[in-house]
């Protein structure tokens, strides 16, 4: 029996000498990434390629809706009786918005009125604000064109509409869904009109994901632009600031 368990000490000390030495094998094989290592090599570099590609994914998803950015509604000069007070003040964050979407890949759609001048495609309760071929927003004329500082470039879309509604009685939603967008980014004048209705129809129309940039939009009054905000957050649009949407 003692030279049984002399031999049975032995053979357990050469088992965890092999042991140690494979540990150590292997290790070795590890850190140096040689090849045919049978433990693979984890990557030190940051860089994950899988990351930009699906956010490329996400943004060629996504089209940035422009939302009646004119002279009359937004340049104080113009005298427009249409003239949405805070919409000068955001002009600055609507033209950043605008190239970060193009610094992205996003589908840009510049969403504008253009009305005849007889005033007979506006709706009723704006139709005596045209005589003698003059109106807000009157197509060719000064105050249909985009506000200083917005243009629209090769690859943008232009829409014309209208109702406040971008969607309404136009083609836009034909053509996003033929771009295959899902996801829409809102900027422009005023909250609670023509962004809110479009906003809405969009929820309705099963846009995966609709945001509202809260600095790059405006209305009339502070009061009126976050009430109107508050109401489209309870729909589950979102409505970041353009720092936090750009990161």
């Amino acid at each position: 029996m003692p030279s049984h368990l002399a031999l049975l000490s032995c053979l357990l000390v050469l088992v965890l000498s092999l042991d140690k030495f494979l540990l150590h094998y292997l290790k070795r094989r590890w850190l140096s990434g040689g090849g045919g290592s049978i433990i693979p090599r984890i990557p030190t570099s940051p860089f994950r390629p899988h990351r930009p590609m699906a956010a490329a994914g996400k943004w060629s998803e996504t089209a940035m809706l422009v939302i009646d950015m004119q002279k009359d509604f937004v340049d104080p000069a113009m005298g427009s009786p249409v003239l949405v007070a805070g919409g000068e003040a955001v002009v600055p964050a609507v033209a950043e918005a605008v190239a970060v979407a193009r610094e992205r890949g996003i589908f840009v759609v510049w969403v504008v009125r253009e009305h005849d001048p007889s005033g007979r495609d506006v709706e009723l309760f704006r139709r005596h604000l045209y005589s003698g071929g003059k109106g807000p927003t009157v197509k060719g004329l000064k105050g249909a064109e985009l506000a200083d500082g917005l243009f629209i470039k090769e690859g943008d879309y232009k829409l014309v509409k209208t109702r406040f509604s971008a969607f309404f009685a136009t083609h836009l939603d034909s053509v996003l869904k033929t771009q295959g967008i899902k996801n829409l980014v809102i900027v422009g004048v005023q909250t609670p009109n023509c962004i809110r209705q479009t906003v809405y129809d969009a929820v309705e129309l099963d846009y995966e994901k609709v945001m509202v940039l809260i600095d790059a939009t405006a209305a009339a009054r502070p009061d009126i632009h976050l009430a109107n905000i508050r109401d489209m957050k309870t729909i589950g649009v979102e409505t970041p600031t353009l720092e936090e949407w750009r990161r």
